[in-house]
């Protein structure tokens, strides 16, 4: 795909657009694997997203402003400035008020997980989907034209029909994204997804992939994976291991598709049903921090006990409710994974403002 295609196909999705980002440890960023990825049952079918670059661009720095020439540089003035004079001390109740609105703004902006988007298959090569919408959604083709409209609350099935796709007495291409809003929800039968989704017929076979950002994606793998009734820095730890897992594979996906699938072979997601006010909590306190050895992002197995971790994993990885007992005794949840990722610490992914 050229530069020219690819920002034609981002154009309806500008926000889609990934700011230069770059890693707390200022070091290149890399994959560090455990253990041997999964492999997709069939690679033919085509990407309805780009998949992201691993590399990391510097920022371009301005060009310098060209000074005057002699001939139109302004003459001095004879008169001199007046001298500033200071700002007036703030009282008590003004600074107060300061701090507040600064903690406001900051509290307002999004966070670096919700700035990466994954792409999840939770449909792969079934034969049709019930297919609802929280709110009126828009259907676009892989080119970013519309294509119809979907009306709140109202069911549609969707049918691979060759390489086309029939959703209810529509014919469409072989990929189509429906977007709610970034407010509203999707539904596949009765579960509930945020973000958006995008349709794949292939050969007869129908994928669904939600395109959804990291701090949701997150809200709903920690609770499908943890009791959100667990210490908060078993919740931390939980939540960092299951970020360091799914940038892995977002910066190397299993298929051109999508990053990862949703089932136990990867990380469980079940989309908002299992989402939890303390969840939200642990996922926002670590937002950006992954498990990092020498600056590559490590994919960081776990299990639910240690018995399971040495089975499948030969004791790479980390216990679930180990990590529960460590917190429970209290244990950090930095101290949580230095115990079970030796010689790793923890990175962050941070936002160039420059």
């Amino acid at each position: 795909m050229t530069r020219q295609q690819l920002l034609k196909w981002l154009t309806p999705y500008r926000w889609l657009l990934l700011p230069v980002l770059g890693i707390g440890l200022g070091v290149p960023l890399g994959v560090v694997l455990l253990s041997d990825r999964p492999t997709p049952s069939d690679a033919s079918i085509d990407s309805p997203i780009p998949a992201p670059s691993t590399t990391v661009a510097p920022p371009i720095a301005p060009s310098p402003a060209t000074p005057p020439s002699p001939a139109t540089a302004p003459s001095p003035s004879p008169t001199s400035s007046p001298t500033p004079t200071a700002p007036p001390a703030l009282t008590p109740e003004q600074d107060a008020m300061n701090r507040q609105n600064i903690e406001a703004f900051l509290a307002s902006r999004p966070s670096i997980d919700s700035l990466i988007d994954m792409r999840v298959a939770i449909s792969e090569g079934v034969s049709s989907l019930a297919i609802r919408t929280s709110m009126q959604a828009v259907v676009f083709d892989n080119t970013g034209k519309q294509l119809q409209t979907l009306e709140a609350g109202s069911t549609y099935t969707a049918q691979p029909v060759g390489d086309a796709i029939q959703l209810n007495s529509s014919r469409l291409p072989k990929i189509v994204i429906i977007d709610p809003s970034p407010s509203g929800l999707f539904y596949l039968g009765d579960r509930g997804y945020r973000g958006r989704l995008a349709l794949v017929a292939d050969s007869g076979n129908l994928w669904g992939i939600n395109i959804v950002n990291m701090r949701s994606y997150l809200y709903s793998v920690v609770g499908s994976e943890v009791s959100p009734n667990w210490n908060m820095e078993a919740l931390k730890a939980q939540a960092i291991a299951a970020r360091s897992y799914a940038l892995t594979y977002h910066f190397k996906p299993v298929h051109p598709a999508f990053d990862l699938g949703a089932t136990q072979r990867y990380q469980v997601y079940s989309g908002i049903a299992r989402e939890a006010d303390t969840i939200r909590q642990a996922v926002d306190a670590t937002s950006g921090e992954f498990v990092s050895h020498r600056g590559g992002v490590v994919e960081s197995l776990y299990a639910a006990s240690d018995d399971i971790v040495m089975e499948v994993f030969q004791g790479r990885g980390m216990s679930q409710l180990g990590a529960l007992n460590l917190a429970n005794q209290g244990y950090t949840y930095q101290q949580i994974l230095s115990n079970y990722y030796p010689g790793t610490e923890v990175g962050r992914i941070e936002q160039d403002m420059d």
